[in-house]
């Protein structure tokens, strides 16, 4: 298969060698949490960015502040890792290069992860973290909630669980291959079906039903299907190679209808979360930029 961006078979590549999706069937946790903060540790923060552990919402939290940036410009981040993986270790990088982008300081919550924790304790967390960042005096104007996966999915419910509690908005919400369907219904679950190195359906299927653990799949758990009445600016990122690429398009349209103001790009060739492949890929670190920016707008 060949590709314009030369380098995103080497991505391919990688992930071939690391052994694909994972996702479908018995998973080692441990191994596979130790193996995602491994991960990390290849994509370093920028030159001159602390790394301080905190308490956030009464969850474990990192507070990641780059060069030059501003205490009350906050990026609040939730890692993905489909609801049962991932850490604020494991997202670092990431976390903090968006943030260098937006000349934010960022928050990383390590929310609770099922199974240990099914649905809702995410969701719990994603709003104490939201709470505690209002209690510390940060303005709900100089924050943006962001995350990919499922933390983009977390991302789209705490904002409607603020909404709902009769919180303040953010300033905006940006999304980066959001899992936000437990459904898996849509197109790409069939068509982009073994063109994504990443995810498979029945991985996601199985990820949806650890996550839910039995309880209903409501619109915290799926917020694809929510009303966004309320809801700030959304900017959302996904690849064209992506199972998961329905769930985009459906959240664009969702903020339509309840005329919520959002920009959906579908970044050719991409696959899941190509922005984490940062050090590698001069496409992640392009729309790590361009994210920075709209970031940084949005808490001006």
């Amino acid at each position: 298969m060949t590709f314009k961006d030369p380098e995103i078979g080497a991505v391919r590549e990688l992930l071939a060698g690391m052994g694909g999706d994972g996702l479908a069937g018995p998973i080692d946790y441990p191994t596979r949490r130790a193996g995602m903060d491994a991960f990390g540790d290849m994509s370093p923060p920028p030159e001159g960015c602390t790394v301080e552990a905190v308490t956030l919402g009464g969850r474990p939290a990192e507070k990641l502040t780059p060069k030059g940036a501003a205490a009350d410009k906050v990026l609040l981040y939730f890692h993905g890792g489909a609801y049962s993986l991932g850490s604020p270790k494991s997202h670092r990088g990431l976390a903090a290069h968006l943030a260098a982008g937006a000349g934010a300081t960022a928050y990383t919550s390590d929310y609770r992860l099922a199974p240990e924790h099914p649905y809702p304790a995410a969701v719990e967390d994603g709003l104490a973290a939201y709470k505690a960042l209002l209690e510390q005096g940060v303005a709900p104007g100089r924050i943006v909630m962001a995350g990919d996966s499922a933390g983009g999915g977390l991302t789209l419910a705490t904002a409607l669980a603020a909404r709902d509690a009769g919180l303040p908005a953010a300033a905006g919400l940006f999304l980066i291959s959001p899992w936000a369907n437990m459904t898996t219904a849509g197109a790409s679950y069939a068509v982009k079906e073994g063109k994504d190195p990443m995810i498979s359906t029945a991985g996601m299927g199985d990820s949806a039903a650890t996550y839910l653990a039995g309880k209903p799949d409501d619109v915290l758990a799926s917020p694809a299907r929510a009303d966004f009445t309320g809801l700030p600016p959304i900017l959302i990122h996904v690849g064209s190679e992506e199972v998961l690429m329905s769930d985009s398009v459906a959240v664009a349209q969702q903020a339509g209808l309840g005329g919520v103001g959002a920009r959906l790009e579908i970044w050719p060739e991409m696959i899941h979360v190509w922005h984490a492949f940062y050090m590698m890929l001069g496409a992640g670190r392009r729309a790590i930029a361009q994210a920075g920016t709209w970031i940084g707008e949005r808490l001006s």
